[in-house]
């Protein structure tokens, strides 16, 4: 008989986010031991790690870091919901977000070489998933700098971690504003800051787009020079930030309610998890 309850199958499992037939058979070679269990479990994890490099990660949490002025913003990508809330996988993604933002790393690459502790934060996710027992990867990395920083984190469901991360950096003195703007990004997801920051290549792709599509519709080709125009500041507005029409009020840009508010936005980052 097994020297070992249904509890502390069960205890084991939500510490470790493995599945049941694994956790029942490590607790069964342990005879019951927990941390005996908890090796072996670890062990197989680590030869599975590689068995499992080519499943998807469309589950996981974000994590925001504040320090120092600036904020960092981390996706930390699994291949379950069940893995994404479990406690296990929720302190590993504040421990990598705590060495990442140590080093204020702007890259996927920086972040893995940061240290944590007396391993480096790719060694640590890497032993972390060997014990879960699923894929897990840091997917995105963005530090935003600024005069002030405001942070909003959205659960898309009230039993999982933050699936949504924005960071918004900006000068003046209403952060409420601020952060009504952070909430506005998460549900809009502009791409560029300004009109300005609109790459001219993306400009001009999509000018070809809708030159094609309003021929195509038979407009009049007199006409096509203002219906493409019109159709390429539809794009612009779609894509810049301060273009935006306000979530709260789409009579007014979000550039004109940070002018209101006497702010000024000069930077932002938007992480949906499996985006």
């Amino acid at each position: 008989m097994a020297n070992f309850t249904i509890a502390d199958l069960k205890a084991l499992r939500e510490q470790l986010g493995t599945g049941m037939v694994d956790t029942k058979k490590a607790l069964e070679e342990a005879d019951g031991d927990v941390e005996k269990a908890t090796e072996i479990l670890r062990l197989k994890g680590a030869k599975g790690n590689a068995k499992r490099a080519d499943r998807s990660t469309s589950e996981g949490l974000i994590v925001a870091r504040e320090q120092d002025g600036a904020v960092t913003l981390i996706e930390l990508a699994c291949e379950t919901d069940f893995v994404a809330k479990n406690e296990r996988f929720i302190a590993l993604a504040d421990k990598v977000a705590d060495a990442v933002a140590a080093v204020k790393a702007d890259s996927v690459e920086a972040a893995l070489a940061a240290q944590a502790g007396d391993k480096n934060v790719e060694t640590v996710i890497s032993e972390e998933a060997a014990i879960i027992g699923e894929k897990v990867e840091l997917r995105q990395v963005r530090t935003v700098t600024g005069d002030k920083v405001e942070v909003y984190l959205h659960r898309t469901s009230k039993d999982l971690p933050p699936q949504i991360g924005v960071v918004v950096a900006y000068s003046g003195d209403d952060a409420e504003t601020a952060r009504s703007i952070a909430q506005h990004i998460s549900f809009a997801n502009p791409s560029y800051l300004s009109r300005e920051d609109v790459p001219a290549d993306a400009v001009e792709k999509e000018r070809e787009i809708v030159t094609e599509i309003s021929r195509n519709e038979g407009k009049p080709e007199a006409a096509l020079p203002k219906i493409v125009e019109g159709r390429v500041s539809a794009f612009i507005k779609q894509v810049a930030l301060l273009e935006q029409d306000y979530a709260k009020d789409n009579k007014l840009s979000v550039a004109q309610v940070a002018k209101d508010a006497g702010i000024t936005v000069t930077d932002f980052a938007r992480f949906k998890v499996g985006a």
